[in-house]
């Protein structure tokens, strides 16, 4: 008869994205997660022989709730880790403590912890799908109500022109052009807005730096003169299963509009977009874990997005550029949704980050 798997065994927690050790109640630590290993940059095995106090800036608060552990307390408290390497940010967190047993000279308890950041960011990722969500339903039902009536209004214009002509009213054939041409104008929009919804993601295997060099072409070919794009590339990448076209689409789109954004540096002379690739590990996009991720930054010297527009910016028709569609992030964010991924944005005078983050089956 096979034995039970140990609850406590550190496979188990490797299982879990949050920052797990078992510590005894004198600060011992006994066991630490992955996850734990990856935030504070130490090996498991150097992590179990010291105490868990030395990681904390302040570790009063650790110590308050260990000296409780005998009264079978869970305790909560925010916290901060220090940096995984000398100069580095300290890392804040949401720490939970609780006792495992009873307490005494072997009481150990169980400490959680999750990054602050890192569940600010899941709550950003929840509020952008769902309202990726919203807006596909909002779009599908809104097409619906234009493309009838605009079919209607063109089929209108196209009578009106033939008798404009019959007839010799050249100044009435203008205004049908007008009509004709603007309802070709909302039809595509509309076209545009659906595209990415209607059709089936076409799989194979992609390398994203072939992915980055499509896209570097093309926007040098569209800036000939006073844009540098610079590479910064981990060559070690693995590939990935996605769909190559809505990929190149998804990162032209956000290199096109730094571009855009950084004509008054191009006219400098000085505009730079550096695309920088680089792995990551056991992260977590929505409600969802992965083992291996890629993570692709677009980086530029411009004004950055304006602050009315940061929390809005993925939004369909939203746009800050005048003449602009606002579609080419919104189609973007869309695409990487697609491949189980995320996009999210940094902005600061002098400095806008776009970080797509797409997981590696």
């Amino acid at each position: 008869m096979s034995t039970p798997p140990d609850p406590l065994a550190p496979e188990a927690f490797d299982l879990l994205c949050t920052l797990v050790a078992v510590v005894r109640a004198d600060g011992r630590c006994e066991l630490v997660n992955s996850a734990l290993e990856n935030a504070l940059c130490q090996s498991r095995r150097k992590l179990v022989q010291g105490q868990a106090t030395d990681w904390f800036v302040d570790p009063a608060p650790l110590l308050g709730a260990l000296q409780r552990t005998g009264q079978l307390i869970v305790s909560r408290f925010e916290a901060t880790l220090h940096g995984p390497a000398p100069g580095a940010h300290p890392l804040p967190v949401h720490v939970v403590v609780s006792p495992l047993e009873r307490g005494g000279a072997g009481a150990s308890v169980l400490v959680e912890m999750t990054e602050i950041e890192q569940q600010s960011r899941q709550d950003r990722e929840e509020r952008t799908h769902r309202l990726a969500r919203e807006q596909k339903e909002l779009l599908r039902n809104l097409a619906h109500e234009i493309k009838n009536p605009l079919g209607g209004i063109r089929g209108a214009a196209q009578l009106l022109a033939m008798e404009a002509s019959a007839r010799h009213f050249a100044e009435s054939a203008e205004y049908t052009d007008v009509i004709i041409h603007e309802a070709d104008r909302l039809q595509a929009l509309v076209d545009r807005l659906l595209a990415p919804h209607q059709r089936a993601l076409v799989l194979g295997e992609v390398n994203i730096h072939e992915i980055c060099e499509r896209v570097r072409s093309v926007v040098l070919a569209e800036f000939p003169r006073g844009l540098a794009i610079l590479r910064d590339y981990d060559a070690s990448l693995p590939e990935l299963r996605g769909d190559r076209e809505r990929l190149i689409q998804a990162l032209l789109n956000i290199v096109r509009n730094a571009a855009q954004a950084l004509a008054g540096r191009i006219a400098q002379g000085d505009a730079a977009i550096t695309l920088r690739t680089r792995v990551a590990r056991q992260v977590t996009i929505g409600h969802q874990r992965f083992k291996l991720a890629i993570e692709l930054q677009v980086q530029d010297n411009g004004p950055g997005v304006p602050a009315d527009l940061r929390e809005r910016i993925f939004q369909p028709l939203v746009s800050g550029r005048e003449g602009g569609t606002g579609l080419g992030l919104a189609l973007a964010q869309t695409f990487v949704q697609q491949h189980e991924g995320t996009i999210e944005h940094e902005s600061a005078d002098g400095s806008t980050r776009f970080t797509l983050l797409i997981p590696v089956r």
